[in-house]
């Protein structure tokens, strides 16, 4: 299954469905933000960054929305390289889920535990919205995600367009009827029979951040929550 998720990486990388997404990402890529000029940016897919160690047993997996034009779409890792990152981090690494609390590139040593991030999309959209159609495409990787973890006990859902991406794949995969039965809010939880639960959090993005509507505390209590979930259930 490690290899599974190798293999799905590399699907996403090479992935070339979304012309509009593909084109703003190479765009964003040959323009670049002058702060970032001597940078080679990644302008690919973002693939889904990966517990070192067994990913396919780890039992937590985070879903935000989509990559940052100047953050993982220029270093090619998940929430790496922008602010939104170095909150989620931060939460992380003080809730024992990852090793440091920054995330710079994607050779600063930083590791994941028991843990799988992913995404609604991809790639960068323009805005920081991706269409409906493009969720849609996105939507078979995710898929494979919660299919390749075998033991998948905690799914965090950064966002509402997180929890929705999140319930879509439970839907499709039998283990809900209706994505009203399961509302969006930070903190929230739903214990869904034979599925991962469920647990909700506002997206770390500077709208949230910088406007206190997200606090470090908010975060790291969702991130021990996880933590206490996937070691010992509900």
């Amino acid at each position: 299954m490690a290899n599974t998720l190798t293999r799905l990486n590399d699907d996403i990388v090479q992935c070339e469905r979304c012309p509009r997404l593909r084109e703003h990402c190479i765009e964003t890529a040959r323009v670049k933000r002058a702060a970032y000029r001597d940078w080679d940016y990644w302008g690919r897919p973002v693939p889904n960054f990966l517990a070192r160690s067994r990913p396919h047993r780890a039992r937590i997996l985070i879903v935000g929305l989509a990559p940052a034009a100047h953050g993982a779409n220029r270093t090619g890792r998940m929430f790496t390289g922008d602010r939104s990152g170095d909150f989620l981090y931060r939460a992380m690494h003080e809730a024992g889920l990852a090793s440091q609390p920054t995330a710079t590139d994607a050779d600063d040593g930083l590791e994941l535990i028991d843990t799988v991030i992913t995404a609604a999309a991809h790639c960068a959209p323009p805005g920081n919205k991706p269409r409906p159609d493009e969720l849609e495409a996105c939507a078979e990787y995710l898929d494979r995600t919660i299919e390749s973890m075998t033991d998948l006990r905690v799914v965090v859902c950064l966002g509402q367009l997180g929890m929705t991406a999140a319930l879509k794949a439970f839907r499709r995969r039998g283990w809900i009827r209706r994505l009203a039965d399961f509302p969006f809010g930070h903190g929230v939880e739903h214990a869904v029979d034979g599925a991962p639960h469920l647990l909700g959090s506002y997206h770390p993005s500077q709208q949230n951040t910088f406007t206190g509507r997200l606090t470090p505390p908010m975060l790291r209590k969702v991130m021990r929550r996880a933590r206490t979930l996937a070691e010992n259930g509900v």
